[in-house]
Formats: C-alpha cells, sequence, structure tokens
C-alpha cells in the first residue's frame, strides 16, 4: 500500500472532497495530514486560488502537501512561486510485524485497549494532543487501539495503532519528558506489531518529520526502513505545532 494512502486510511479527515484538479480535506482541527489539499491532475492558476479560497472557506490556512514521487503536476513548484513556505518534511519508515517481533523486547508493561482511557488521554494531552487529534483516531473505520505503556508504577507513554489491508500504521507516540531513553519506545513498537498480526496485518509504518533524528535513530535499530517523503507547502507563516 502507497504511503499516501495508507496515511489517509489509519488518520483520516473529517472530509475529503474534490474541487477541480485538487483533493481538498476538512481537518476539523487534526493538524496538517488530515487538513493538507493535493494536487490530482494539472491545474491552473484560477484553480489555485479557488483552492485556496475554499480552505479559507473551512477556516483552514491554505496548506498544500507534495509527495515527490507523484507530483507530476509542478504544485510543489507553483507554490514555491506564490511564496509558500516548506513545513515539516516527512518520512516514512516500514518493517514487517514479524522482523520487529523478533528482537525480544519486553513488553509485559504495555497495555493495548479502546477507546483510549482517561490516563492515556492526559498523557497524550501534555504532548500536545487533544481532542481534535482524538476525533480523527476515532473516525478510523479499520481495527484500531490505543497502547499504554508504564514505567514502573507510572503511566509513561502513549502511541494509536490503526490497521488498513494488511498494514498497520503507528500514531502519535509519545513518551512523557521524565520517562524517556527507557526503552518505552521500543517497547510500544512492538506491542504494535503484536497486535497488529493478531488481526491479520504483515506489515508495521510510521512516518516522523525529517529533522527528528532520535526517532529515526530508532527506528533504523529497530529495522525499519524508509519507504517514501513528503513535504507541506504553507501560505505565510503557519503555526507549526510540531505534530504532522
Amino acid at each position: 500500500m502507497k504511503l499516501a494512502d495508507l496515511v489517509q486510511a489509519t488518520w483520516p479527515p473529517a472530509r475529503v472532497f474534490a474541487m477541480g484538479p485538487f483533493t481538498l480535506r476538512d481537518g476539523a482541527g487534526g493538524g496538517k495530514r488530515v487538513s493538507a489539499a493535493s494536487a490530482t491532475a494539472a491545474f491552473s492558476p484560477a484553480d489555485l486560488i479557488a483552492a485556496e479560497a475554499a480552505m479559507r472557506a473551512m477556516g483552514q490556512s491554505p496548506l498544500f502537501v507534495i509527495w515527490p514521487d507523484t507530483d507530476d503536476m509542478g504544485l510543489d513548484a507553483a507554490l514555491s512561486l506564490r511564496g509558500y513556505d516548506i513545513v515539516d518534511p516527512v518520512l516514512g519508515y516500514r518493517t514487517s510485524a514479524a522482523d520487529i517481533l523478533g528482537q525480544d523486547i519486553g513488553i509485559s508493561d504495555t497495555y493495548p485497549h479502546w477507546p483510549p482511557l482517561a490516563i492515556a488521554r492526559d498523557i497524550w494531552a501534555e504532548a500536545g494532543i487533544g481532542p481534535a487529534r482524538l476525533a480523527v483516531m476515532a473516525r478510523a473505520g479499520g481495527p484500531k487501539t490505543a497502547i499504554l505503556a508504564r514505567s514502573g508504577d507510572h503511566p509513561a507513554g502513549m502511541c494509536f495503532v490503526a490497521i488498513a489491508g494488511d498494514h498497520a500504521m503507528i500514531h502519535a507516540l509519545e513518551v512523557l519528558p521524565d520517562h524517556r531513553r527507557k526503552g518505552l519506545a521500543q517497547k510500544l513498537i512492538t506491542r504494535a506489531a503484536l497486535w497488529a498480526t493478531s488481526f491479520g496485518a504483515a506489515h508495521l509504518s510510521v512516518v516522523v518529520t525529517r529533522d527528528n533524528a532520535p526517532a529515526r535513530a530508532l527506528y533504523a535499530r529497530m529495522g525499519m526502513g524508509e519507504i517514501g517523503q513528503y513535504h507541506y507547502r504553507a501560505a505565510g507563516a503557519l503555526l507549526q505545532n510540531g505534530h504532522i
């Protein structure tokens, strides 16, 4: 499954609709991934202006996602000429769930559950993942789970996992600052792989901003390889909150 399709299937917008040669997404406040428009065919300057106006009418700043392997419409160049800035270059990583499970990482202190417990919501809230992003999780249509990790007696980390076809994808992986560098992210990823295989998923993917070197190093150590990249183009100084 293409990374773009997997992202949308497991982290879905509130609404997706066509406007001429563009696909627009109503994110309902859920962040860039669910709010960015994309080009599906050749477009004119008037088409681009209409897409910008439609996003503003939804209460969203104009934002586009650029997939380099499919940008044969020249959207990236057109937006650059209009003064759009590059925001959050993103890398996708993937491996087989079986390879993750072969690494013998203990996961007895991780707990899949759905819907998210209050403590899970509290951990995400501390990391800036609030109700709008929880609503994105609720919209995911396939099998899904929240996974809580504990460090001793303390709730310490969370992630969300959803499945599309035989692919599982991790989103919203967060470990609280006081509990980092204790292996909790590895445990969450391993539990995600085990949970995914119980629903027949063979592959496990995640996306991360290019400048998040610690997370990228972790994924590489766990045998996850790069499978794609994308970036956003934003009009003016779009507020960056660290979430893609």
